[in-house]
């Protein structure tokens, strides 16, 4: 049987540079590639050597464009819940949700385009 990863999600947003300087500080990735899409339109690749997200932005994002459906949210896990919380306010957003359940704690937010996500730590020194 095989086994894998996700290696990458691509995210149609309004701004990919400001969605991949919140990413940049909120997960200590580094832009990986950016380039004009295969279908018009700009992607930057924002991620460490495995995984990344391919924010997108084009024509299609223009509008009454409605995204999410069916997503539900993309979660992501960091090593210091209460440092990515701030970098989440620091960047005008609001976090919400706060819980403590197996197998971490979390937070949502919402970004400028209306994605939910979810931010978890394992860390057992998590707030």
């Amino acid at each position: 049987m095989p086994t894998g990863q996700i290696e990458h999600a691509n995210l149609s947003v309004t701004d990919p540079e400001r969605s991949a300087e919140l990413f940049k500080r909120l997960l200590g990735w580094h832009e990986r590639w950016r380039g004009e899409s295969q279908l018009g339109g700009s992607t930057i690749h924002v991620g460490d050597e495995t995984t990344y997200l391919a924010l997108y932005t084009g024509d299609h994002v223009k509008g009454d464009y409605s995204k999410g459906q069916p997503l539900n949210h993309v979660g992501l896990l960091v090593d210091d819940l209460d440092a990515a919380e701030k970098v989440v306010i620091d960047s005008d957003l609001k976090p919400f949700g706060h819980d403590d359940y197996d197998p971490g704690k979390r937070f949502y937010f919402f970004d400028w385009d209306g994605i939910e996500f979810e931010v978890v730590s394992y860390s057992g020194d998590a707030q």
